[in-house]
């Protein structure tokens, strides 16, 4: 019975989600726009006439426009925030004249001024008030002038310098169709849905530029130092053109049922070679895709490079598009034949990629595998740059592996979601290779031949139309004579489309992510290590790491020690579960062991004291009800059993000699950590209250993160700390001795104070030379030492609180920007005060503080800190204990090796 209504319930959201509720009409529209380009200004002045006829049942009182260049207007807009989103402040941070927008309107309907009003939320929508009903079957005229301030190309459209590309530039009535307006801001992640209609563009601009445009050009006036190209094209529903003084054109042609096709290409001179066979590489995407949906209905086809490297592979438009800078002709061919593809699944069959974006981007991936399959071109993620190494370990469809990985752990969304809904990661991986997995699924099913009739019926019935998935499904059940309720079930769901098969296990040298979809890889490297006492380790290192994650996972690194001989090594092992909305449950257990210390005796044998440790963990990280957000929250427990090998002198009053044992000394820390992180690029945070509890103590402190952008780049880091320590029995001095490493203390602790052991030290009890200089950012985090106190400033059993500040120097004031390259300077500033610094009879000040200069390497993971001013007990503590090199002996250091995570070093992959 629950088999049933869960069939009965899947099938009735699959015919509400696709579901018409009435008839099918489409709008009309006929555009007059003269435009002219000023590339002193960055501008356009243009006029707009355009005949908009009501083909619906309803009568229009209003009809919404599109006004997309107010999307760079300022940092207020949908664009802009979700620019912010997805990972990038280019725009946000971006000058005034980097921006753009649209003005001097003065909207006239049937040559009576109209008036318009905002919209309610989005700067890019307006609402033109029309003077009087349009009922059914009738049209208007509405005309205005236009002016554009170019922004800097951030997006799709703009400038470069004064290479130009020109799209969604001008006024544009919002979609109205059976399911009301779909008035929509202009977003980077989403594309778009307008009306069909016919565009007679007059382009006017300096006479040194070459014009590459949507449709024919029909006419041409070349007047003083100005020339003005017309264009014209029927049955599209957008215009773009781009312009440059330096694009270099290739012109061919093609016949396809009679049919003659110009082909334009216009490339840039310095990849001339990788271009020389652009024009035969538009032939054989036409031709693939006449073939195998439908015949090219327009005259003309023009492929424009882009003047600048970051279109993220192309953007197309109707008969036009522009592609990125390639590195082979292998990846141009790849670029070429998907962004013209959209000729089909865009330019023809215009369904509303903003709501469905997998009717678009995906079916043409469909196309795209087909392509690449029939006609064998090479691997364009195979550059010529990348070493065997790496080539002989990854796979042939990296688009195929991160699908793999993101489903595998449960963050995919259904191929039937929203473009602006998607997280960045799922935008491509779901809405392309997903949908194109999705569609060879029913390409299997009702085989090639009938697959490839319903495709042509498909197009033929719905070109020049809106067609809905709804649309696309009856289509294809009625050419085919099949029911596909169980196939467009699985737009709305989660995970693989079809179930995984069982996989062998497979050794591998150092990694592999050749057909994990087959193979469980156990892979081997030789790994290294080093430290003050063990010197050289040399050994293995020995995982199962590998894309997709699987839910076990392990590595061990067994080392041999040169110095002391030993057999050290670490080890992890953790099970995984992952949750239907994103939650995650991890149990693991960790291991380590490596020498800690060393002690020469009287007879100059070294015995070197090691220290091990067992840490069985839980980590519950929770569910975010948006995919796209960026907080992530969790709980975390840790148990640390630890054992160390300590050092005991006794005096044998007997014999009259001294004896040194080395007993092993056990103990245990419970460990309990709230944390909250928010990875976002602007303002990025995170907090965490962690409770440490062992033997006779309780620890808990609060570490709070958080890191101001700077409009140049870099910012500044603030850390906040405040913590408390709880003795659980009667304090003595006794307890205070033995609990001493847990203590709280203002400068970064030493090795010694490392007490769960999970920073890697150098030196890790080495007081004097450079291992004893080195320190962890924890507590109050200091730069300065006090080590050789017997008591350090600033420690305490009670509480204690600091604020930390580290600054990269701008750019204006950095007076190491003289040098030939960049160096990663940094500036610290350091703050704090603690409970016996308010007692009556303490002379340190209440309030401490220290600051100098950072020096960061590999991503903030080694860094070196010069201490240069702090208080006047720092100062006096220096000149008592340090007589010579005192500004050297006072140079800190951190290990931060902890912290570099892979999301880090590849924020692409946010998994």
């Amino acid at each position: 019975m629950k088999k049933l209504l869960h069939s009965l319930l899947s099938f009735f959201l699959v015919i509400t989600a696709f579901g018409q509720q009435r008839p099918y009409f489409q709008q009309k529209t006929a555009y007059q726009i003269n435009v002219s380009l000023n590339d002193i200004d960055q501008s356009l002045d243009g006029n707009l006439k355009l005949n908009y006829q009501n083909n619906s049942q309803d009568t229009l009182r209003f009809i919404w426009f599109h006004l997309w260049p107010n999307a760079y207007k300022n940092d207020r807009t949908a664009f802009s925030d979700q620019l912010l989103e997805n990972g990038s402040t280019k725009f946000y941070f971006s000058t005034e004249d980097q921006r753009g927008y649209i003005n001097r309107l003065a909207f006239k309907i049937d040559g009576v001024v109209a008036e318009s009003e905002d919209h309610p939320q989005h700067q890019d929508i307006i609402k033109l008030l029309l003077n009087r009903p349009l009922l059914p079957g009738g049209s208007v005229n509405v005309e205005t002038p236009f002016h554009v301030k170019l922004p800097y190309n951030f997006s799709r459209g703009g400038h470069v310098g004064n290479s130009y590309q020109l799209s969604q530039w001008y006024p544009k009535p919002a979609v109205y169709d059976t399911d009301g307006w779909h008035e929509m801001p202009y977003l980077d992640q989403g594309e778009f849905y307008s009306e069909y209609g016919s565009f007679k563009v007059d382009i006017t601009v300096p006479r040194a530029y070459k014009v590459a445009a949507t449709g024919i050009l029909s006419d041409s006036l070349v007047s003083g130092s100005s020339k003005t190209l017309e264009y014209y094209q029927d049955s599209v529903h957008d215009f773009a053109w781009f312009a440059d003084k330096d694009f270099l054109t290739i012109h061919d042609t093609m016949t396809i049922n009679n049919q003659l096709i110009s082909i334009n290409i216009y490339h840039y001179a310095k990849d001339s070679n990788i271009w020389s066979q652009a024009s035969s590489m538009v032939k054989k995407a036409i031709l693939s895709k006449s073939l195998w949906v439908g015949r090219y209905p327009y005259k003309v086809v023009s492929v424009v490079e882009n003047a600048r490297n970051n279109a993220g592979g192309g953007m197309e438009y109707p008969t036009i598009t522009i592609i990125e800078n390639t590195n082979s002709t292998a990846e141009l061919e790849t670029l070429i034949n998907h962004e013209v593809g959209h000729n089909w699944f865009y330019g023809i069959l215009g369904n509303n990629e903003r709501l469905h974006p997998w009717m678009d981007e995906g079916m043409n991936s469909y196309y795209d595998q087909r392509y690449v399959s029939e006609y064998g071109i090479g691997n364009p993620e195979d550059k010529s740059n990348t070493p065997t190494f790496f080539k002989a370990r990854m796979p042939q469809d990296v688009e195929q592996l991160v699908l793999a990985t993101i489903i595998g752990i449960r963050k995919d969304q259904p191929i039937e979601t929203s473009s602006e809904v998607f997280s960045n990661n799922n935008y491509s991986t779901i809405a392309y290779t997903k949908t194109a997995n999705w569609m060879k699924l029913i390409e299997n099913k009702l085989g090639q031949s009938i697959f490839d009739s319903c495709m042509h019926v498909y197009f033929n019935n719905w070109k020049f139309r809106h067609p809905s998935p709804q649309n696309f499904k009856h289509s294809l059940e009625q050419t085919s004579g099949r029911n596909l309720d169980t196939e467009f079930a699985l737009l709305i769901k989660k995970g693989p489309l079809v179930a995984a098969q069982k996989k062998d296990i497979r050794l591998a040298a150092f990694f592999s992510f050749k057909e994990t979809f087959r193979h469980h890889y156990i892979s081997i490297a030789p790994a290294a290590g080093y430290n003050f006492y063990d010197k050289l380790m040399i050994g293995a290192f020995i995982h199962n790491y590998s894309l997709p994650l699987s839910k076990f996972i392990f590595f061990a690194a067994p080392l041999y020690a040169t110095g002391s001989k030993n057999i050290n090594g670490l080890g992890r092992a953790a099970y995984n579960w992952y949750g239907s909305k994103g939650q995650k449950l991890e149990v693991s257990a960790a291991f380590t062991k490596f020498s800690g210390d060393s002690f020469k005796d009287s007879t100059g044998h070294t015995r070197y004291q090691s220290f091990r440790k067992i840490v069985p963990s839980f980590k519950y990280v929770f569910a975010n009800a948006r995919a796209r957000a960026t907080v992530t929250k969790y709980i975390q427990w840790k148990t640390y059993f630890i054992q160390k090998t300590g050092l005991l002198f006794n005096r044998d009053t007997i014999n009259n000699v001294d004896l040194i044992t080395y007993p092993r000394v056990n103990k245990i820390i419970n460990q309990l950590k709230f944390g909250m992180e928010n990875t976002r690029v602007l303002y990025p945070y995170d907090a965490s209250l962690q409770v440490d509890q062992g033997n006779r103590f309780i620890r808990a402190g609060v570490t709070a993160n958080y890191f101001f952008n700077y409009v140049n780049g870099g910012g500044m880091k603030v850390r906040f700390f405040a913590g408390k320590f709880f003795y659980t029995g009667v304090k003595t001095y006794l307890t205070s001795f033995e609990t001493d490493p847990y203590h709280l203390t203002l400068s970064g602790p030493a090795g010694y104070e490392d007490y769960t052991y999970s920073n890697y030290f150098y030196g890790r009890n080495e007081f004097e030379g450079a291992a004893g200089q080195q320190i962890m950012i924890r507590d109050g985090a200091f730069k300065v030492r006090t080590d050789l106190l017997n008591a350090k400033l600033g420690k305490t059993d009670d509480w204690l609180t600091a604020v930390n500040f580290t600054t990269d120097i701008p750019n204006q004031v950095n007076p190491f920007r003289v040098l030939p390259f960049k160096l990663p300077i940094k500036i610290f500033l350091d703050a704090g005060t603690y409970a016996e610094a308010w007692q009556k009879s303490k002379a340190t000040g209440r309030f401490l503080f220290d600051a100098g200069l950072q020096l960061s390497l590999f991503k903030n993971s080694i860094n070196v800190y010069f201490p240069l001013l702090y208080s006047k007990v720092y100062k006096d503590y220096f000149k008592s204990y340090i007589y010579e090199k005192r500004f050297s002996k006072n140079i800190s250091f951190s290990f931060d090796f902890q912290n570099l995570t892979l999301k880090k070093l590849f924020p692409q992959f946010n998994f």
